[in-house]
């Protein structure tokens, strides 16, 4: 569990257990307690996301996106909590049975009801895990692939800074059928996936002050060259992140 408040952002992280790990990073929980209207910013992650999104003022929505390849301008919710299930992407064809790749940058709103959710369970973080978690394996009805399970286990291990050519020799998927793969599914080839997650693993450094690139990039210019890609800014930039407006940086917990 990872749990972190900072000024008025509060936040709140669950690993499911099992075979759910396959397919969900994390259940989380993010809320905040002020009633300024500033915006923040969330950057690429790799992950599929279905939220739940509640303002003070009484508006309620669900809602489900695909993958980022650059910055999301967060609007404004002062007074605010949303819950959500963060999956891995071979939840799109094991969880959802559909492709993600118009979601890509994108997100569509979900009818109240969808999987069972609803406003109220939004006033226990607890017991939306439980319920998400079950629902979550209520779907999953067929054995997960081996050689996607392993590809995907593979990216992770490595933090992204893996080639396709090694993935290929190792998995036993050709790089054709990889990559068909994850444009079918997701709308990004497995090179922008992996930059994606190498991205992403790279933000504890950035948060730390270390700017040398650690996640075989090749070299310092074409690492600033990624983060300002991903993240629309500077290094430096994302270091400071003042009034927290990089939202992944200021929940990750201190060292």
């Amino acid at each position: 569990m990872i749990h972190s408040q900072k000024n008025q952002l509060e936040y709140l992280s669950l690993k499911p257990d099992g075979i759910l790990q396959d397919l969900v990073e994390s259940i989380w929980m993010m809320r905040y307690h002020s009633d300024e209207t500033a915006e923040s910013i969330i950057v690429p992650d790799g992950k599929l996301d279905i939220a739940l999104l509640a303002v003070e003022n009484g508006s309620f929505e669900i809602f489900i996106s695909g993958i980022s390849t650059g910055p999301v301008i967060k609007p404004p919710f002062p007074k605010s909590k949303m819950f959500v299930i963060s999956f891995h992407p071979i939840a799109a064809e094991y969880i959802f049975s559909q492709s993600f790749a118009d979601l890509k940058n994108d997100r569509q709103k979900l009818s109240e009801g969808y999987w069972g959710f609803c406003k109220d369970d939004l006033a226990d973080f607890g017991s939306f895990y439980e319920k998400a978690c079950h629902m979550i394996a209520s779907k999953l009805t067929h054995e997960i692939d081996f050689r996607k399970k392993h590809l995907f286990e593979l990216i992770d291990a490595s933090k992204g800074a893996i080639t396709v050519k090694e993935l290929s020799e190792k998995v036993g998927w050709s790089s054709r059928q990889m990559n068909r793969y994850f444009n079918s599914w997701l709308g990004v080839s497995l090179k922008s996936y992996l930059n994606i997650i190498r991205f992403s693993h790279s933000l504890k450094q950035l948060k730390n002050g270390d700017f040398y690139p650690e996640l075989n990039y090749g070299d310092q210019s074409h690492f600033i060259r990624e983060i300002k890609k991903f993240a629309g800014v500077k290094p430096t930039i994302l270091n400071k992140n003042e009034n927290d407006r990089f939202i992944q940086l200021s929940m990750m917990p201190e060292d």
